[in-house]
């Protein structure tokens, strides 16, 4: 059998990078900008350049921004990156032995290089072809067409997408209903305490938030709940979660467990690597397997997916202080670290009620994460070292409170 470009010492002469989004462009600059200049195919599904995402649920939806605001580079800087660029084709397998990704234009891309980055779509529900979903460009653009002063808009799910859709369509005058299974939104990543706090604000601003309500499928005026009622509305978004695009990576030998499983360095299989939605991968920082949908998460990793690929002998762990933001109303949402499956939460500064506060989040005797609620960015990222050194719980709460008295 034939030695790998990293087992035979040589740079790869062919990579193929699968995703055309943040984290695939960013792995595509990164191999350049480190000196590879072999073949670099990047594969697409959607016929656009590369774009970015968050903006879609906040400012392309309100109508402040148009989309051409939403280009990654100009056309410009991908020429000069010298792709072989595919767009508009999605990888439907891959030949792992024969390393060669098979396209759904029937062409065969052979690589001895991979990075994949091929993200997440919404979950679907019965039905839900009558409604909205919120991923991709064309889906946002077909939602602001009929978001109109008086329109009844129903929201399926309370998660972050759900909840800054609602607050643009309330903010544009919809009547908006917002359906949650939980009890708490957000419970299972914030707590219940900040997840409380934060919904608040969308009854405040008239938004029907109902908890418990588990939808059963979209029908032609409305929804249908589990427990049979149905719920009236004129448009319908549908943001229950999202699942990672794997189904093209069946048979191909690698391991598949609600994203991509690679280990710390992002590799999935020799010169095999993933970055961004799709990638789930031993964090060194927090002990745990993790999948981040986060915008700063998938540039950071396609980057670091490049390198290792291109020079494995140097191969470092892939382990990021994870960062993300939330737009809604006049409140700004941001969080370092890893929240879920935290065991306690502690307000250290400001106030719950005010929706004006920093919140440390504890996972065994350590400091994992940190969220700030209408504070300046100043007053999170000076808790982001505490993230970052696995600062011991006791010690920051007690320093923290000893200071404020």
């Amino acid at each position: 059998m034939s030695r790998t470009p990293a087992e035979a010492g040589r740079a790869p002469r062919r990579v193929v990078v699968v995703g055309a989004s943040a984290a695939g462009l960013a792995a595509a600059e990164t191999l350049r900008r480190e000196g590879y200049d072999g073949t670099l195919t990047l594969v697409g599904d959607e016929a656009r350049a590369p774009y970015d995402r968050p903006p879609l649920s906040k400012r392309l939806l309100s109508g402040e921004w148009e989309p051409d605001r939403l280009a990654l580079r100009a056309p410009a800087d991908l020429d000069a990156l010298g792709l072989d660029l595919r767009l508009g084709t999605a990888a439907t397998a891959l030949d792992v032995p024969d390393r060669t990704v098979r396209l759904a234009d029937g062409s065969a891309v052979p690589y001895d290089g991979l990075v994949v980055a091929t993200g997440v779509r919404p979950r679907r529900l019965p039905g839900d072809e009558r409604a909205h979903v919120l991923r991709t460009l064309d889906d946002a653009l077909a939602l602001r067409d009929r978001i109109r002063p008086g329109c009844r808009l129903l929201v399926v799910g309370a998660g972050f997408l759900g909840a800054e859709a609602a607050a643009v369509a309330r903010q544009a005058g919809c009547e908006v209903t917002v359906l949650e299974p939980a009890a708490v939104p957000l419970a299972h990543a914030v707590g219940e305490r900040v997840g409380r706090v934060l919904s608040e604000a969308h009854r405040e601003h008239g938004v029907d938030l109902r908890t418990g309500v588990a939808v059963r499928e979209v029908t032609a005026g409305g929804v249908r709940t589990a427990d049979g009622e149905h719920i009236a509305g004129d448009e319908v978004l549908v943001a229950a979660g999202s699942l990672p695009n794997t189904e093209w990576l069946a048979g191909s030998g690698l391991t598949v467990r609600d994203g991509l499983v690679c280990d710390a360095y992002c590799a999935a299989a020799p010169d095999v690597y993933a970055a961004g939605d799709v990638a789930r991968w031993d964090h060194p920082l927090f002990g745990t397997s993790v999948r981040i949908e986060h915008r700063t998460n998938a540039a950071e990793q396609g980057m670091a997916a490049a390198r290792n690929l291109l020079r494995p002998e140097a191969r470092r762990p892939f382990a990021p202080v994870p960062y993300f933001w939330s737009d809604q109303y006049d409140v700004k949402v941001q969080a370092y670290g890893w929240l879920r499956g935290h065991e306690e939460v502690a307000v250290v500064e400001g106030d719950l009620s005010a929706r004006r506060f920093v919140a440390l989040y504890r996972s065994g005797g350590h400091v994992t994460g940190v969220l700030a609620a209408g504070m300046p960015p100043r007053a999170i990222r000076s808790w982001r070292q505490a993230v970052a050194t696995r600062a011991t719980w006791q010690e920051t709460v007690e320093n923290t409170t000893a200071a404020a008295t």
